[in-house]
């Protein structure tokens, strides 16, 4: 028997362990390894302190790894530049939006605060409403440092966007770009005041483009984008703008369970709705007076009436003196087109009852049990 000795055991398995150019597996592809070569010394070598300072951390790395590491860099200044340039563009517009509100449950006013950006020179800022809502005070502090009182132009909750305006002139102003040219996984940049830490900046992406969502007042808002560029109290009404510095949405909401998904109201709805404000101070929109409640149609009379859909309006109530009582519709009726117009949904009826309907004589679509209505109708203007 030969003897055993450690110690030569030990060095023999190191040094096969620190032998040069050792394949060593790393993972399986179907029947493949994957192998990767390891170039080493020797095990007297390698257990050394100068080989662990001088090797193991070299500061000379191998021809791939400084190209790697060079096309890494590359890409990285340019999103850093992306960034950087579009934050310097719009920053200098962007505003703290102090307010003192009141609701109706509350003796005294509480202190909100938001965000917004200047859209025109002479001192108009855009922001979402429920930031400006019922304000009994505003106070709008500029990104130099000075505060001005502003007064609210306009308010509109269906798609939270108010417009106020400060006594200022000669403002550094946004430039509002087109959303319907908008990409998934295009840049996204949010900026606005979390928290009350004024021109804070994140990055993301585009998530996804033509979201809706549910305004306080109940009324679906269309074309949301949605973005993982992180929001935080505070952010509302700030710009989400692109790599150009063009704003492209205003910041509304976030989903707080969830990480990474925030929405912003597209750019175009939001210059619809700034020059309506700043024209009349409001937004008017029709109504008929009914609540409804969406439900499927019964296919025998999809068929027989070649109806486009297969949904429609279940008239829930009827409001007392309004415009659907006076024409006759009734509780259980189901709505299927308003002037022609198929109506599938409360959203789809929301969006033909617009401002320049009101007043303006109507056909309502209707089915009673099983038979066809026309019935003419008045829309008056929303209260």
């Amino acid at each position: 028997m030969h003897s055993f000795n450690p110690s030569t055991s030990e060095s023999n398995i190191l040094n096969n362990v620190y032998g040069l150019n050792r394949y060593v597996v790393d993972g399986w592809i179907g029947q493949f390894e994957i192998f990767h070569t390891m170039t080493t010394t020797n095990f007297e070598r390698a257990a050394s302190p100068e080989f662990l300072l001088s090797e193991a951390n070299s500061e000379h790395p191998s021809h791939n790894e400084s190209a790697t590491g060079t096309v890494d860099a590359a890409l990285l200044d340019e999103y850093s530049r992306a960034v950087v340039s579009a934050v310097e563009r719009v920053a200098p517009s962007v505003v703290n939006i102090e307010v003192q509100q009141r609701s109706e449950n509350q003796r005294r006013d509480i202190a909100g605060n938001g965000s917004g950006f200047v859209i025109t020179p002479d001192g108009f800022i855009l922001t979402n409403s429920h930031v400006v809502h019922a304000a009994t005070r505003i106070i709008v502090n500029l990104s130099g440092g000075r505060d001005y009182p502003a007064e609210l132009i306009g308010d509109d909750p269906e798609t939270d966007l108010a417009v106020i305006r400060i006594d200022a002139s000669q403002l550094v102003h946004v430039r509002l770009a087109d959303s319907e040219s908008l990409r998934v996984g295009q840049l996204a940049v949010a900026i606005g005041n979390p928290f009350g830490f004024q021109a804070s900046v994140t990055a993301g992406v585009i998530s996804a483009l033509g979201r809706s969502m549910y305004s306080q007042s109940g009324r679906l808002i269309d074309n949301i984008i949605q973005t993982d560029a992180a929001l935080n109290p505070g952010n509302s009404g700030g710009p989400l703008v692109n790599s150009a510095g063009e704003v492209i949405g205003v910041n509304t909401a976030m989903i707080r369970p969830a990480q990474g998904i925030c929405f912003a109201i597209a750019s175009n709805t939001a210059r619809l709705v700034a020059g309506w404000l700043i024209r009349d101070g409001r937004i008017r929109r029709s109504y008929i007076g009914v609540a409804g409640q969406n439900v499927p149609l019964h296919r025998r009379v999809v068929r027989f009436y070649n109806l486009p859909l297969e949904t429609g309006v279940l008239v829930v109530s009827v409001e007392r003196n309004s415009p659907a009582e006076r024409a006759g519709l009734r509780q259980g009726d189901l709505i299927v087109a308003f002037n022609g117009q198929p109506i599938g949904s409360v959203h789809h009826l929301h969006k033909v009852l617009v401002g320049e309907q009101i007043g303006v004589s109507a056909s309502l679509t209707a089915i009673r049990h099983t038979e066809k209505l026309e019935l003419p109708i008045l829309p008056a203007e929303s209260r």
